[in-house]
């Protein structure tokens, strides 16, 4: 697709791929206000300074949009985002389910990576090194990382 043919669909098409990128309303409603984009640049540009903008309450409506990092999932995105899963060892599959688990205990949200170009390894890592932040230090990055899916995700719909 290209930004033209993006710019000019209606907004339940619009809304409708926005939201597979990002699973915020809030963050949707506010890039629906600003069509049509004039290149790809701006539409990334204020991806980044919309989701800024999102509560709390908005970054955690869209962690749950996501499934669990070495969860099988029937989303096609996610899966070959997380395709560095796909060939790991039993054990790492069980320590990032632990993980998740811990995580989730720990901070009432699932654990979010942007997990493109990443072995399961790498994910299992940075998970087990974000365990230690607390809660005031853990949402900003977990913010941050959905911010890189988000914009990889639209970035993917016009190549």
């Amino acid at each position: 697709m290209t930004l033209d043919n993006f710019n000019s669909l209606d907004d339940a098409e619009k809304t409708a791929a926005l939201r597979h990128c990002c699973g915020s309303q809030a963050w949707v409603h506010r890039m629906l206000a600003g069509f049509p984009y004039a290149d790809e640049s701006s539409l990334l540009a204020a991806a980044s300074q919309n989701w800024r903008q999102c509560e709390p309450a908005d970054w955690l409506e869209a962690f749950g949009h996501h499934p669990k990092i070495g969860a099988a999932t029937a989303d096609r995105t996610a899966a070959a985002e997380q395709s560095g899963v796909a060939t790991t060892t039993t054990d790492i599959l069980q320590r990032l389910a632990a993980g998740n688990r811990q995580y989730e205990g720990q901070f009432g949200y699932i654990y979010i990576v942007c997990a493109t170009g990443k072995s399961a390894s790498e994910m299992l890592a940075i998970l087990e090194s974000r365990l230690g932040n607390d809660p005031d230090t853990e949402l900003p990055i977990a913010m941050a990382e959905q911010e890189k899916i988000t914009l990889l995700r639209l970035q993917k719909l016009f190549a």
